[in-house]
């Protein structure tokens, strides 16, 4: 009769076990991922990597650095009069008449400590019609300007 009842338990937990295998497949829980599920899931996990080691130190600027860091950002972005993409990330064009070399240079030291990952280069250019900022840096970092300076998609 012991063993009787032993064989009986065995039985009983493997139909258990059974039918759960059984409710996880028919989930989908454990079905393995096609290779382009899994090459999709890669790129989108290398995605938010890359993005997440590109961060803004708020604390960098006190509140009224901040301030007017704020509104030198608005104007930069409202004022472009060109957006060209480069091989490293985005060039803004502005008129010298709308934003002022000095403007650009404040917007550039407080984004330098708030954002040290960035690289920015400033040029004024056709017989001095032309301010340019270009904004580069490591590999990845186009998605990040391109949120945080609206850059419209094309």
């Amino acid at each position: 009769m012991k063993v009787q009842r032993e064989r009986t338990g065995r039985k009983r937990k493997q139909r258990v076990a059974v039918a759960g295998l059984a409710a996880l497949l028919s989930s989908g829980a454990l079905m393995q991922a096609s290779p382009q599920e899994t090459k999709t899931k890669e790129k989108e996990k290398q995605v938010l990597t890359t993005q997440n080691k590109f961060y803004c130190n708020i604390k960098a600027l006190n509140p009224a650095e901040r301030t007017r860091h704020k509104q030198l950002t608005e104007k930069l972005i409202a004022g472009r009069t060109e957006i060209v993409e480069t091989e490293k990330g985005y060039e803004f064009q502005y008129s010298p008449s709308n934003v002022s070399i000095g403007e650009l240079a404040d917007w550039v030291a407080a984004e330098g400590k708030c954002c040290p990952f960035f690289d920015f280069h400033i040029d004024l250019e056709r017989e001095g019609k032309v301010l340019c900022l270009r904004l580069t840096g490591g590999e990845g970092i186009k998605p990040f300007i391109r949120s945080e300076f609206q850059v419209p998609a094309k």
